[in-house]
């Protein structure tokens, strides 16, 4: 698992029968800090995040099946909440509840789709 800022969303028309009414995101790893840490890549949204969202990513795919409850599709990645908070050797280094900018970056409120 590791933390991820949504930093967009991904439109296809065709894809693969499992992922039909699935929200893809664009996501973002990140330390605890909110450092970028890897490559953007894009996940299954099952925890109604948005633009702005720190989140919590599954990047397995046996837990991914599971959770889809499709044990023969080809997935990873899935967003599995979306986060309020991190704590880190005992200090907030990011906290969803302040203005933005506060002591993180601040989240979006698009929770819909």
């Amino acid at each position: 698992m590791f933390l991820a800022d949504v930093v967009g969303t991904v439109v296809s028309p065709v894809k693969v029968g499992v992922l039909e009414g699935e929200k893809l995101l664009v996501l973002r790893p990140v330390t605890p800090d909110g450092r970028p840490t890897a490559r953007t890549r894009v996940g299954i949204d099952r925890a109604r995040a948005g633009v702005g969202d720190r989140v919590l990513v599954l990047d397995e795919g046996n837990g991914a099946r599971q959770i889809l409850e499709a044990p023969d599709a080809p997935v990873k990645t899935v967003v599995v909440g979306v986060v309020d908070y991190v704590e880190s050797e005992g200090s907030v280094t990011y906290d969803h509840r302040e203005p933005q900018g506060a002591t993180g970056s601040g989240a979006g409120e698009d929770r819909g789709a």
